[in-house]
């Protein structure tokens, strides 16, 4: 699985905060130089769906536009070096290129979640009942929650970024792993049933504290720790 960004603004301002070029404490200054050509982020207002999106995407297989709105039922896909950023109730997305995302719910409460194949970061309201997100190999159960997602036919990767999670394997259910993270504590692979070790250790990769930032900030929240300059490869300073 590669270790790589795929959008230069992201790359730069990355980078850019790792050499303290930005200061401040606010999540608009710190994320203007990526989102130049962008709105400032900001709660979207009622009746908007789609904060930010480029290239191909389809939504319930019709092109999507900023106008476009995106239910609890919808299907989302997204194409080469495409991306959309999205909100839905009182939880938040950035699905990647060449993703494609099933969700199941009514009206705008998502009850639950296929991630078909692709890269999905989220951060979910609170919920009295737990909800789930299925790949290829994994079933994960949330609550309240920022979560990276990457999923194929070899394997699926998860990092709960903080929050509750319980991750079971596709394939075996009885295989599971409960995670309690403040700040990308424990990222694993979930590997088909045929592989050995089903669940295993995995490394911090491709997504970032000033996206889980940007989407918390959507939907009116804050991420529970500072954002800070820092490595791309390492989850940034905490501050409990």
């Amino acid at each position: 699985m590669p270790n790589h960004i795929e959008d230069p603004r992201r790359e730069f301002l990355i980078r850019a905060l790792g050499l303290g070029l930005f200061s401040g404490g606010t999540i608009t200054g710190l994320l203007q130089p990526a989102y130049g050509l962008g709105d400032i982020p900001a709660k979207l207002p009622p009746g908007r769906s789609i904060y930010k999106l480029k290239g191909s995407v389809l939504v319930d297989g019709v092109a999507a536009n900023i106008k476009t709105q995106i239910s609890a039922n919808s299907i989302i896909r997204t194409g080469r070096s495409s991306q959309v950023i999205f909100v839905v109730g009182g939880d938040a997305f950035i699905l990647r290129s060449n993703s494609e995302l099933q969700l199941n719910g009514d009206g705008l409460l998502i009850k639950g979640m296929r991630m078909l194949t692709g890269k999905l970061l989220s951060v979910f309201a609170k919920r009295a009942v737990p909800h789930k997100i299925q790949t290829v190999t994994a079933t994960i159960g949330i609550r309240g929650t920022g979560i990276y997602v990457e999923s194929n036919e070899e394997k699926s990767y998860v990092c709960t970024c903080y929050g509750h999670t319980l991750i079971a394997a596709a394939d075996d259910p009885n295989t599971q792993q409960e995670v309690i993270s403040k700040h990308h504590d424990q990222p694993l692979y979930i590997l088909p049933a045929n592989s050995g070790k089903i669940i295993q250790p995995a490394p911090f990769i491709d997504h970032t504290d000033i996206e889980l930032a940007l989407i918390e900030e959507l939907v009116g929240r804050t991420t529970p720790f500072a954002i800070t300059g820092g490595a791309y490869d390492a989850p940034r300073k905490r501050t409990y």
